[in-house]
């Protein structure tokens, strides 16, 4: 393999980047990075597309900014934040991934990403599959009969929906209701069996935001928004997420 030759203008400087600092408590520390690769050696999205978070950031550091801004690894990071907690300098690498995000033109976004973002917007279940109060209503409570008729040892199972005063409100995935709605009574028989209080909502109960992973903020905090309401709305005092 030869060496691959990589010539940077004179006084380059990142638009971009500036951009970002601005907008994050201390730059987000972007400027101290000391290529020790720590950031890289546990990150999950590592060597897809021939990129890793300390690949990403020194294209930012040397104002390659229309090199980031069409790199598809963008995409690929999952925003763990394990990159932050291993890095010596606590560099917020995740936080100029979703600037990035927020630059790409929508109609260029991941097509997955985009639609299940707009599907949640349709209701206010929040369900990233679209899915109405009423639905929603119908798949827990068909799923809950036929586990009470043919599963000894749960004819009293519940999967109680806007109970006041619950202990704990939670979310759900979106896609087991529509997919696969035998995958929720597992937990359900756990909440049981553990003699937790506990309720659904029939609103606010997607348990994703890929209007986050969008980067589109508008959007993201509408259906933060909702949920935390729900939760308030039923005096739940604990807001459990599985997702």
């Amino acid at each position: 393999m030869t060496a691959q030759e990589l010539r940077i203008g004179k006084n380059r400087k990142s638009v971009f980047k500036d951009k970002v600092m601005a907008l994050l408590p201390d730059g987000g520390n972007l400027n101290l990075c000391l290529t020790c690769g720590a950031c890289s050696s546990g990150c999950p999205a590592a060597g897809i597309e021939g990129m890793d978070p300390r690949k990403f950031l020194r294209l930012a550091a040397m104002g390659m900014d229309a090199e980031i801004l069409s790199s598809q690894w963008a995409w690929c990071c999952t925003m763990c934040q394990r990159c932050i907690y291993a890095c010596p300098m606590k560099i917020d690498i995740p936080q100029l991934i979703f600037n990035v995000r927020a630059s790409w033109p929508r109609e260029n976004r991941p097509r997955g990403i985009v639609a299940s973002c707009d599907a949640a917007l349709k209701h206010d279940t929040c369900s990233a599959m679209g899915v109405s109060e009423e639905d929603w209503h119908f798949v827990v409570e068909d799923v809950l009969e036929e586990v009470r008729g043919n599963q000894a040892g749960f004819e009293d199972l519940q999967a109680p929906m806007d109970k006041h005063g619950a202990e704990f409100f939670l979310n759900q995935n979106s896609r087991e209701p529509v997919t696969e709605p035998e995958e929720m009574v597992p937990l359900w028989k756990i909440l049981h069996l553990a003699g937790a209080d506990w309720t659904y909502g029939s609103k606010g109960w997607g348990g994703e935001n890929y209007c986050m992973f969008m980067a589109e903020n508008q959007s993201w905090e509408h259906i933060v928004r909702i949920k935390a309401k729900a939760v308030e709305d039923l005096g739940c005092r604990v807001w459990l997420n599985t997702e």
